[in-house]
């Protein structure tokens, strides 16, 4: 397998692993004020995966939708956080990171595909759309603060 499908393959799993986690979330949120957020990021990672599984499916390679072990991984994290503390504000932080860990496998996934290849833009796109996402919370989290 090729450097470009293994990161393809590897982001895809990375965003349902995530859509999984925020839909735990959001299960768990209790109106700590972060739903609408939480809505937010599981609709970016639907669409972003269902792109990336097209292209995926092009290139002969099957995507898998339920995702890997870190989806258990996250929604134990997300169940021992939310009966301890509570899905509030000071989560942010750790959802930054965790988006940050995405942004690398996108710019890992943008490294090995060629600029010509279908999939290059949409990399681009999603990329900026979740630079723009992290931002959004970076704001949050700053509000929180002050």
């Amino acid at each position: 397998m090729s450097d470009r499908i293994d990161a393809l393959k590897n982001l895809h799993t990375t965003l349902v692993d995530s859509r999984n986690g925020y839909e735990e979330a959001l299960e768990k949120s209790d109106g700590e004020g972060l739903e609408p957020l939480f809505r937010q990021m599981i609709d970016l990672r639907v669409e972003a995966a269902a792109q990336l599984a097209q292209h995926l499916t092009l290139l002969g390679e099957l995507a898998d939708d339920e995702g890997s072990f870190m989806s258990t991984v996250h929604r134990t994290v997300i169940d021992i956080r939310s009966a301890l503390t509570g899905l509030d504000k000071s989560i942010l932080p750790s959802l930054i990171s965790g988006e940050e860990r995405i942004l690398a496998s996108y710019d890992e996934a943008v490294a090995a595909t060629d600029p010509g290849a279908p999939e290059y833009s949409v990399l681009l796109v999603q990329r900026d759309d979740l630079r723009g996402k992290i931002s959004a919370m970076e704001r949050m989290s700053a509000q929180r603060a002050a």
